[in-house]
């Protein structure tokens, strides 16, 4: 193409990808050694975002989603990936669950019947059962917290509230090895992100995981799934803490293929029914104390509920978060994720004793991961994200003989062996098995070279077993980053009350409780120094102008000044104006609302778009009145 009355010339070539940000070597090489050519460069997609309505939704249950309208502090910060023009937009999330309630007027427009399936009546329609008490909700639910329509005047709006969903029944009937596996390999080419909050059962006492199939889909899964980039598997971490359940005795959870996503309280305190293990990589709300609202989300026979809770609520908003992220860069490997992901989440005010810092300065905790995701740091991390280089797999057999545990068995190995491999680690497995008397007794914990110590399994006292562990597999994400040289440490200890010994002691021979007959090492990760790049919060500071105090007094002109700091959106009850009148000072400040607003386009009472909790809206008037 001519550009009109210009000397430039926009020429296409089919060799680069779109939104490809490196240049195309031949081409590039072709073009600098032309002498007729003055100047080139390669297009790129840029984003731009329109400066107008506000970033806050004007759906009536808005104002109850405090784990996402500021309300607390910190939120999941969802309105500044909004801010910057990321909805979910082109991505595609199924929810496999016990069915989708597809003709919900929150959720119908963004339905999606590619993305989804009944595999319990082997029909393409999720709809749930109803009757029996109506108790198949979960699904409905759990797809609202993802894609619920915004500014629709119904209930409130999803964290990705312009992406796909779909549903997929399973749960509502015999759930086999081959309908898990069926569910999770659904339309890999269409389907990007799959949330599932289900697994064996939280009871305390069961060590289970997926059956041959299953484990086959998710390897399938993250090796060809979305054109080779990898399926998404977001997965709840379990409700059994009440059970004194530990999430390492789930092989969903646990596998390296999922993301394991942990539940915090409102107030940063850990729920009862929270599981604690080291494969939980990130944390989002699940419920609060203070309140009696919860999570707010889509509900059977076209309703709303703002009683949503558990790690079942949890798993979504994550699912909804990584939909933002792949909409920012839809060239992000299943791998890519979990590292933005580590980096994007925070141990703000989430209380815990086990806070630790790993060998390269991050703390994590067995109840949290790294602490709370971060949508906006999410983003930021996705846009910028240069992919990894290949997993390594490294593994090491640490036991050659069967060795005695007693009350306490400690095994030492050295893995200089991988070191050619792997220079930064990314998850750590340890795959063992032993015979013991009370299998719940027994705590496992691995200690790396650079001195982080994670706790495998802990105690739990319900699980009785004598089967000890048969070629079980723990996962840690704690050494993260981590240089794996040197010497490795795993600890086996009886923790439990009772005096553990041999059941049946054979005459004269030594009472020892259990034997470890194989402890394989398995280190995954790869050859790049991870630790030297740079993370996305070190970010410059957007400020152009402070005063004595040290608080923000001008933005530049993207960026909104608010309580001395850069927003890139106004939060609720404000509405972002020019600081001045005259044309020369571009900086722009959120300025209040009229108090009986939620959200407005101006300070007067007929400014409203939205209401807070208990009022109405006057269409005509755009007024807020109590009813």
């Amino acid at each position: 193409q001519v550009m009109e009355g210009e000397p430039y010339y926009h020429f296409g070539h089919r060799g680069t990808r779109q939104r490809a940000l490196s240049r195309h070597w031949g081409w590039h090489m072709r073009l600098t050694r032309d002498p007729q050519v003055l100047w080139f460069e390669q297009q790129t997609v840029k984003r731009r975002s329109k400066r107008g309505p506000s970033v806050v939704p004007t759906d009536p249950w808005f104002p109850k989603q405090w784990y996402m309208n500021n309300d607390v502090h910190p939120d999941l910060n969802i309105l500044t990936a909004w801010s910057r023009g990321y909805t979910g937009l082109g991505v595609v999330l199924t929810v496999l669950d016990d069915g989708l309630e597809k003709d919900h007027p929150d959720l119908a427009a963004n339905y999606d019947p590619l993305a989804s399936y009944d595999f319990n009546s082997n029909d393409p329609d999720p709809q749930p059962r109803y009757g029996d008490g109506d108790k198949n909700w979960h699904g409905t639910r759990c797809a609202g917290e993802v894609a619920a329509v915004a500014n629709n005047r119904i209930c409130g709006a999803g964290v990705a509230y312009n992406a796909k969903i779909g549903g997929v029944r399973m749960l509502d009937g015999s759930i086999t090895d081959i309908v898990e596996a069926q569910a999770l390999s659904l339309q890999p080419q269409h389907i990007h992100i799959y949330s599932a909050s289900w697994g064996p059962e939280d009871d305390g006492k069961t060590v289970d995981g997926p059956g041959v199939l299953a484990a086959a889909a998710f390897l399938r899964g993250v090796t060809q799934g979305r054109g080779g980039l990898g399926s998404i598997f977001i997965w709840a971490s379990g409700n059994g803490g009440t059970n004194y359940d530990n999430c390492n005795c789930d092989g969903y959870t646990n596998s390296i293929y999922t993301v394991s996503v942990g539940s915090v309280l409102g107030d940063g305190q850990r729920p009862s029914y929270g599981e604690s293990c080291p494969a939980i990589l990130t944390t989002t709300y699940s419920s609060r104390i203070t309140s009696k609202v919860q999570i707010v989300t889509t509900d059977l026979h076209h309703r709303c509920t703002d009683k949503h809770t558990g790690t079942s609520a949890s798993a979504p908003l994550a699912a909804g978060m990584v939909a933002l992220a792949l909409e920012a860069n839809p060239t992000l490997t299943w791998r890519d994720l979990q590292h933005l992901i580590i980096r994007a989440s925070k141990p703000a005010h989430l209380q815990a004793e086990d806070w630790a810092e790993n060998g390269v300065g991050r703390r994590v905790s067995h109840y949290y991961g790294y602490g709370l995701l971060d949508a906006g740091l999410l983003v930021q991390g996705a846009m910028t994200w240069a992919g990894t280089r290949p997993q390594e797999k490294c593994s090491v057999k640490a036991v050659q003989v069967p060795r005695d545990i007693g009350s306490r068995l400690t095994i030492s190995t050295d893995v200089s062996s991988c070191s050619q491999s792997i220079r930064s680690l990314e998850h750590v497995q340890v795959q063992l098995s032993l015979s013991y008397s009370r299998r719940g007794d027994l705590v496992v914990a691995l200690s790396s070279p650079m001195g982080t110590k994670s706790t495998l399994v802990t105690v739990r006292p319900y699980d009785t077993s004598q089967e000890g562990y048969k070629d079980w597999t723990f996962m840690s994400t704690h050494f993260w980053d981590e240089n794996p040289k040197g010497i490795w440490t795993l600890q086996l200890e009886n923790r439990g009350d009772a005096h553990n010994t041999a059941p049946n002691p054979s005459p004269g021979g030594p009472l020892s409780p259990g034997q470890l007959t194989s402890f394989i090492l398995h280190l995954h990760g790869t050859d790049e120094d991870m630790p030297a790049r740079h993370s996305a919060a070190a970010t410059t500071d957007e400020c152009v102008r402070r005063d004595e105090q040290g608080a923000c007094e001008d933005c530049g002109s993207s960026l909104y000044t608010h309580h001395g700091s850069c927003l890139s959106y106004c939060p609720p009850r404000y509405y972002g104006r020019a600081r001045s009148a005259t044309p020369r000072d571009t900086a722009h400040v959120c300025a209040r609302c009229h108090p009986s607003c939620y959200t407005c386009q101006g300070a007067q009472a007929n400014n409203c778009t939205s209401c807070p909790s208990g009022r109405s809206f006057q269409d005509i008037t755009h007024t807020c009145h109590h009813p």
